[in-house]
């Protein structure tokens, strides 16, 4: 593994770097999703490795996990243009609007096919079901409004009911371009359909999972509770923003996109008791913890004004990321993150070398690929406290 860290204070993109061994990128999920390892890190350098399905037994009682539920939906589509052009579309965030037209911010491939007034028509033939009469009219088609700089915004000919019920059988499911499958299905013949998704998602929004929370089983939640543990939900609808490679060496310069969130009264409320108590508050994913550091932000700290502004529509662009080696970000509210692992040069990773800093990042990274940890959206995960540990741990 490449660690080239800078002998100056200052980071830049290169710092980020390192390799990952092919045959560790997990293309295919493990058949239980407990079975995953989770790596578990404690201040000052401690490392160890157990498992998922020993989380009720790993965590303190009394623990507060704060899992995001928002729900992937089949958000890829593969179109024509009227010249026969091939266009690939990757829908990112819906336009809110009087309900009169069913508008999508877009990124599309080629972009520069893609002029404001063209037409891109998406067909279930693109998956060989044209010989079927009753597929047919299995067309949907939209028009591009508007083209900025890396994105367009689609206008459907469709409710957005109808466009959902079409993406359900005909739309792709948005996976990661690092895993790898021999031919591209739509999501009802899909096998990623269930298993790139946690089993508590609910409102439907992200295009891409927040892959913490894919280690997760119905039964496995019901132990936590059982061991007395707090379970507590937010909501924030993953944008193609937070995976978009960063380009510039300064890594300051980055620009994230801004993603949606709600977090519940009820979540707040517990997670200000558990601060009372001391009890530790563990983000299962940096997609919860962005937008609870995000709503902490908004309120300045203040535990009355933070449940203000639950229940209320929020959005977020924080890109947390260190700023020099030895530099480390202090959050509130929680004490541990549950993340998996991540790429190289990624503001995932850099949110969590911000955590633990640097060069304790670089070293986790090493002990996992030592120890032939699964990396990415459907590898295994860490825990990182942040805080003294338990000491029951």
């Amino acid at each position: 593994m490449a660690n080239s860290i800078n002998k100056s204070d200052s980071l830049s993109l290169r710092d980020f770097d390192f390799t990952v061994p092919p045959e560790l990128v997990a293309h295919e999920p493990l058949p239980n999703r407990e079975e995953s390892k989770l790596l578990i890190f404690r201040a000052p350098d401690s490392f160890h490795i157990d498992s998922i399905m020993n989380l009720p037994h790993i965590l303190p009682k009394g623990c507060v996990l704060i899992l995001n539920n928002s729900k992937v939906f089949p958000s890829r589509l593969m179109g024509t243009l009227p010249t026969g052009g091939k266009i690939e579309i990757f829908l990112d965030k819906k336009v809110e609007n009087d309900g009169a037209k069913t508008l999508w911010w877009a990124l599309g491939k080629p972009l520069r096919k893609l002029k404001p007034g063209s037409v891109v028509s998406f067909s279930s033939s693109f998956f060989g079901h044209h010989r079927d009469p009753k597929h047919a009219s299995l067309t949907l088609k939209a028009r591009v409004v508007e083209k900025t700089d890396q994105q367009i915004l689609l206008d459907f000919n469709t409710s957005e009911e109808k466009l959902h019920q079409w993406l359900d059988q005909w739309g792709i499911i948005p996976l990661p371009p690092y895993i790898k499958r021999e031919s591209v299905k739509p999501a009802a013949f899909s096998p990623d359909r269930d298993r790139y998704q946690t089993v508590f998602a609910q409102e439907r929004g992200s295009v891409a999972a927040p892959t913490a929370g894919l280690h997760f089983t119905d039964a496995l939640l019901q132990q936590l509770k059982e061991q007395e543990m707090r379970i507590q939900y937010v909501r924030l609808h993953v944008g193609s923003g937070t995976f978009l490679p960063v380009k510039k060496d300064d890594i300051s310069q980055h620009t994230m996109h801004h993603e949606t969130y709600h977090i519940p009264h009820e979540t707040i409320e517990e997670i200000l008791r558990a601060k009372k108590e001391n009890r530790p508050v563990i983000a299962v994913g940096t997609t919860s913890f962005r937008c609870l550091e995000d709503l902490y932000r908004r309120s300045s700290g203040e535990p009355a004004k933070m449940l203000d502004l639950a229940d209320k529509p929020g959005s977020t662009d924080l890109f947390i990321h260190p700023k020099t080696r030895l530099d480390t970000y202090k959050p509130w509210i929680i004490d541990g993150l549950m993340t998996n692992f991540h790429q190289p040069q990624s503001t995932l990773l850099m949110l969590v070398a911000s955590l633990i800093g640097l060069e304790k990042t670089m070293t986790l990274y090493r002990y996992a690929i030592e120890n032939k940890l699964r990396f990415f959206s459907y590898g295994d995960t860490s825990l990182l406290w942040l805080k003294d540990a338990p000491r029951n741990l």
